[in-house]
């Protein structure tokens, strides 16, 4: 310590006697307790950090001596030229710092302080683990290490040749030797693969064991409440930064001969836009940034992969429906003046809105056959295999990583409980298993009010988001009155633009929209509200915390991005009765009705609005406000040019790493999955949009965790944590949703009906089966006389003396015996999508149902659903027909669970690796002590032996 920091120290002492608030933070001093860790004890006098002026190399990694390399760096600002605090503030600060820092150098760390060279006011200290420190550290953390090299050998595989044209050059990155390893222990320091102590841990695991220590080294006890750890330091502005150092520029190599360089290689190999057709460098990228950070990389580079095969396939259902759109008989209907032309359909709303021909329709059911197609059917059962083998073989590959990067048992040996629990443990109770006391945060009283707490905070913003969806709705409601009264619903041939611009796109677009911005607007209001509730909840270690809020974040997640889709699919245009019944909303707004083409292309609006809006708005977070934000930085900053800029201070420049690090990255890529796999059906080109933005997505983390962010503190993990249960979910319920979307959003079944049955006698009047005639059936018949005096719209000239006009249901027409009630092929329709959904649903669980028996059960169980009168020409002959879709999806299900059952979790090339180092492990930490304690056991039963065969001799002679 220099002179001037000793005179510094000792002007501190002789104020703390003066003032009130110096008194209470000096009692806080005097009660620091040295965590149970360190080896050194207590003592009374604080230690300071070394001093030490910039040395003029801006890429050393080590202190001055150039001998001790820096693994973690804390920054500062100087109390004594803080000018904007109080000054009883900035020496209560003061204290807390000089009390943390010797605790530190108590816990066996060493520290070298320099001041910033761009700004006076801001201090570095560099920390540094010894041999000593990080040995005793590795084996209270169970962190693996190297026993012995791996001697198993691999073998090639049979496209090692056509992968090998996208690995990176094997002469620029080189492969990272694979070992078998342990967990560390001291007194078996010499079985360990030690070839050099320097290198023996490298950087990540360095820096990890440092930011263990710094975040349980207390500084201050107050009314016997511990406070601890750098994060409060943090949050309190004693501290402005800490974060392990980059080992040099991204864009230049380092001047340091001995410096690997492995940020700049990553950001050549990996993060570049040239990069983008390479394997991600996964080996590299773990020993950088730790094994959390590679196994997510991991995972979004194997979604890619696997959306790869999902893209092709889509685009070719895409195209088939493109192809053949021009094929489509019933948009042909719809386009025909002669047919469609004549068709005047009833209004859609009350009074503003009036009749309208069905040729206005014209171009959406051109653009819906494209999606409405049989391709789609075929896409659908793709996507419900694809889902299945990706996230087994998904389980496979991380299996893989698993051992390679020795985490297969993290979760038992090597994860501890966060530093905010270990504060908070003031109740002690007794452990059910070890009997023994331990300290706990709360009591199971308090357990309990927390976890109500939390879940009711969670279902309020649920029910918040429910709320806004309702209100998008009644948006709908009401804007399509002023579109239907503003825009024209008869095309005259002469304004192209009528024929796109209807008042149901107009709606469904500005809807869209509206809805995007809402979505958004609650998401960043709820992250801040998720954390809160978390926080609150206090789990005992951090994957518990994550899964917590994995688990909160994705709830509000799936109800905020999906709802709308739900509705669209599932809720619009099924309840709205006839002409002239409506059902009304709040008994004011009349809910809407779908094309007469149905809703599914407005799902379709809905998603790409959604899909687009929602990867543009993550690129601009995740490029676009870094950059800006260091441009600033580097802008504000006009000496940096002039002057030689440390590694330390050019990092701090750098944007920090979040609290959550990678889960918003995890968040954006489930939601994504969630709308590639739900509502597939809808759109075949989800997995291609997806495709290119995951291509994107990969680089542009890589970009800007390697360029725009601090290093990332190294951790471990597993595996991806609770997105793993997560997308298994979604899995199951796609197959259901994408079923139901295929039964009651798309017409694929009432045409499949209209083919089969109703086209040839004895309901239709053609002599083969054929598409002709399918919007004249399909569409009822209303009389306006029977309109109600409140709903009753305004004739336009050109309506003419029409009596009757037509809307979207299988009903009776006026005059019948059952007028306005449903027909006969409503029945069949109902009865085919019923049999759709409940024969997939029975062959899940192994039940077959005969269609006839179906039947039945459908003659009984419709009147009793309140559906009304049930025609007895519902024949059992007729109903097969309608089922080859139900008949060939239950095939979902049973595929999805033979692919799970015969594709094991772990390869048994992993399983042959694990077992190996199992037995080395037990040979050489166990054998070979138990073979030395045998051989001196063994000289000492000779030695007494000897001594005792003398003895008898003697009294023998």
């Amino acid at each position: 310590m220099t002179v001037e920091n000793q005179d510094v120290l000792l002007e501190v002492e002789e104020e703390e006697e003066e003032e009130e608030d110096g008194e209470v933070v000096l009692e806080e001093v005097e009660q620091t307790i040295v965590p149970s860790y360190g080896t050194v004890p207590d003592q009374q006098k604080l230690h300071a950090s070394e001093w030490a002026e910039f040395d003029q190399k801006p890429d050393s990694l080590f202190f001055n001596d150039g001998q001790r390399r820096i693994d973690f760096v804390l920054v500062y600002e100087d109390e004594n030229k803080n000018e904007n605090r109080k000054k009883s503030v900035n020496k209560k600060q003061m204290r807390k710092r000089r009390a943390y820092e010797s605790n530190l150098i108590s816990n066996g760390l060493q520290l070298e302080a320099t001041r910033s060279v761009l700004d006076e006011k801001l201090i570095f200290v560099k920390v540094h683990a010894p041999w000593e420190v990080l040995c005793t550290y590795a084996e209270v953390m169970h962190i693996k290490l190297p026993l012995k090299p791996n001697d198993l050998k691999t073998r090639d595989s049979a496209f090692n040749w056509f992968s090998r044209l996208f690995r990176v050059d094997e002469n620029i990155i080189k492969p990272e030797q694979e070992f078998f390893t342990a967990p560390f222990e001291k007194a078996r320091l010499s079985d360990f693969y030690i070839q050099d102590k320097d290198i023996f841990f490298n950087p990540a695991t360095r820096s990890r064991i440092v930011h263990f220590i710094l975040s349980r080294v207390e500084y201050a006890v107050r009314d016997n409440v511990k406070k601890f750890g750098i994060n409060k330091l943090l949050d309190s502005g004693i501290y402005k930064a800490a974060f392990p150092l980059h080992d040099s520029r991204f864009n230049h190599r380092s001047e340091d001969p001995n410096c690997p360089n492995e940020r700049y290689l990553l950001y050549k190999e990996w993060a570049h836009p040239r990069s983008i057709y390479k394997l991600q460098p996964l080996d590299l990228v773990r020993k950088y940034y730790g094994e959390k950070t590679g196994i997510y990389f991991a995972w979004l580079g194997f979604y890619t992969q696997m959306l790869s095969v999902a893209a092709v396939v889509g685009l070719a259902c895409f195209l088939y429906g493109y192809l053949t759109k021009d094929n489509c008989t019933w948009s042909q209907e719809v386009c025909d003046p002669n047919i469609g032309g004549n068709i005047i359909m009833c209004p859609q709303c009350d009074q503003e809105c009036t009749y309208w021909n069905l040729t206005i329709t014209c171009e959406s059911s051109k653009k819906l056959c494209i999606f409405d197609s049989f391709g789609t059917l075929i896409f659908a059962v793709f996507m419900g295999v694809w889902v299945t083998l990706f996230l087994e073989f998904w389980k496979r590959r991380q299996a893989e990583l698993e051992y390679e990067w020795d985490t297969v048992e993290f979760l038992e040996q090597e994860e501890h409980v966060r530093p905010e629990y270990e504060a908070r443990c003031i109740h002690v109770v007794t452990n059910e298993i070890t009997q023994q006391e331990e300290h706990v945060p709360y009591t199971a009283c308090g357990k309990c009010v927390r976890m109500t707490f939390c879940i009711s905070a969670v279902f309020f913003w649920i029910l918040l988001i429910i709320a806004s969806v309702i209100g998008i709705i009644v948006y709908r409601l009401s804007v399509f009155l002023v579109f239907s009264a503003k825009l024209p619903r008869h095309i005259n041939g002469t304004e192209a633009i009528q024929k796109y611009l209807t008042p149901q796109a107009a709606t469904s677009v500005t809807a869209s929209i509206i809805s995007f911005i809402i979505i958004m607007i609650l998401n960043i209001i709820y992250e801040k509200v998720a954390i809160m509730i978390t926080d609150f909840e206090l789990p005992r270690t951090q994957t518990d915390y994550e899964n917590s809020l994995t688990m909160k974040m994705f709830l509000f997640q799936f109800v905020n991005y999906y709802s709308s889709c739900f509705y669209i699919a599932f809720f619009k245009g099924k309840f709205v009765r006839f002409p002239g019944d409506p059902v009304y909303w709040l008994g004011k707004y009349r809910n809407e009705e779908c094309d007469p083409g149905g809703c599914l292309l407005e799902l379709t609006t809905q998603l790409t609005i959604i899909m687009g809006g929602k990867a543009i708005w993550n690129n601009i977070q995740e490029v676009l406000l870094p950059w800006v934000k260091n441009l600033i930085g580097r802008c504000c900053s006009a000496a940096r040019s002039e002057k030689t800029i440390p590694r330390w201070e050019q990092d701090y420049h750098l944007q920090p790493v979040g609290k959550l690090g990678l889960f918003y990255e995890y968040l954006e890529m489930v939601i994504q999955f969630g709308f590639v796999t739900l509502f597939v059906a809808s759109f075949p080109l989800a997995p291609l949009l997806a495709l290119v933005n995951n291509l994107l997505e990969i680089r542009v983390d890589a970009w800007k965790i390697t360029t725009q962010f601090r290093r990332m503190v190294p951790q471990k993990a597993q595996d991806i944590g609770a997105w793993q249960p997560i997308m298994q979910g979604i899995a199951i319920l796609a197959v259901v949703t994408n079923a139901m979307i295929i039964a009651f959003t798309s017409d694929m079944i009432p045409r499949l009906v209209y083919y089969w049955s109703f086209s040839v006698p004895p309901y239709g009047d053609h002599i083969s089966y054929t598409m002709k005639g399918y919007i004249n059936n399909t569409l009822s018949v209303f009389n306006i006389s029977d309109f109600k005096n409140e709903s009753k719209p305004v004739p336009l000239p050109w309506f003419g003396n029409q009596t009757t006009c037509r809307y979207r249901d299988f009903r009776y027409p006026p005059g019948h015996q059952y007028q306005y009630e449903h027909n006969i092929y409503y029945w069949h329709v109902i009865a085919a999508k019923l049999s759709f959904i409940i024969v997939m649903e029975c062959k899940r669980v192994g039940l077959c149902l005969p269609s006839y028996k179906y039947w039945r059960q459908c003659r009984l169980v419709l009147p009793a659903l309140g559906f009304g009168h049930t025609p007895s020409a519902l024949s059992p002959v007729s109903l097969p027909k309608h089922l080859p879709t139900a008949r060939c999806l239950h095939v979902i299900y049973c595929v999805k669970f033979i692919v799970s059952y015969v594709i094991p979790d772990v390869s048994q090339k992993t399983k042959s690796k694990i077992k190996r180092e199992k037995y080395l492990t037990q040979t050489l930490l166990h054998e070979n002590h138990l073979k030395v304690v045998k051989k001196k056991m063994g000289k000492i039963a000779d030695r007494i032996w000897k001594e005792a065969d003398g003895t008898f001799r003697t009294k023998y002679d």
